[in-house]
């Protein structure tokens, strides 16, 4: 689901208090998707996502501090709650950091779904002291082979040292972020969760996902699909048709 480096994207529309992009139009969406990106990512990765599923969803994408278009603003310095936009029926896919990040909804209002999960839930990762099981790694060098272990930016961009001196600052901290959160249990949530992962996926087992079905009381669903970390790129067109059905659109 990734946008390609270098490729020019649609005109952006910043809402929210900035946190927030849409890359397509849906005036007439009967559903929104709020998108959370993986550590070192950004609001970008969901293009495909927004242009895929408009008009009938509007995607809304997160975009961290710290990159892109507010890169002058300083990182996250730990995974906050996020307040969810008012409005339609709403759904929320992360993928891996972004499944950790938790969402409060104003005035107590739940969301309709509680889409994608691609991570460890946040009792399995605090069973074992880490959000991810790189935690944060030290020199530079540690940082790179992650990304490259994980296959979530393209390895040829990593020996451009430009590209280099972009991603590594929000890539170093949201590892920080990640290992530095403690999740505080809570209240099941009273939405349902619909957790997609790749069964070769080296930041987290079958069973450490399967554990996210103790932080809801609304159903719960492991859907277990071929590939590592990144595997939603792979399986794209399955995972865009299973949320349109469940936000009530129907894809042909």
């Amino acid at each position: 689901m990734a946008a390609k480096q270098g490729k020019a994207v649609a005109p952006v529309d910043h809402t929210e208090e900035n946190r927030f992009r849409r890359f397509a139009a849906s005036p007439g969406a009967r559903a929104r998707l709020v998108c959370l990106p993986h550590a070192g990512g950004s609001a970008t990765f969901y293009f495909p996502v927004a242009k895929a599923l408009a008009p009938d969803v509007e995607v809304l994408a997160v975009e961290y501090p710290g990159r892109q278009d507010r890169r002058h603003e300083p990182f996250l310095t730990s995974i906050d709650a996020l307040r969810a936009p008012d409005g339609r029926p709403l759904a929320l896919f992360g993928h891996s950091m972004g499944a950790m990040v938790p969402t409060r909804p104003r005035g107590g209002r739940s969301g309709t779904a509680y889409r994608s999960r691609d991570c460890s839930s946040p009792g399995a990762a605090r069973r074992r002291g880490c959000g991810t099981r790189a935690c944060t790694p030290g020199p530079d060098e540690g940082v790179l082979a992650e990304l490259r272990r994980l296959s979530g930016t393209e390895t040829g961009l990593l020996g451009d040292d430009d590209v280099v001196r972009m991603i590594l600052p929000a890539a170093r901290n949201d590892y920080r972020a990640v290992e530095t959160y403690r999740h505080v249990p809570g209240k099941p949530l009273a939405t349902p969760i619909v957790a997609f992962t790749g069964t070769e996926d080296p930041m987290a087992t079958l069973d450490e996902v399967a554990d996210w079905a103790g932080h809801t009381a609304g159903g719960f669903e492991l859907v277990p699909l071929d590939g590592g970390h990144f595997f939603l790129t792979r399986h794209q067109d399955a995972i865009l048709r299973r949320l349109a059905a469940d936000l009530g659109i129907v894809r042909v």
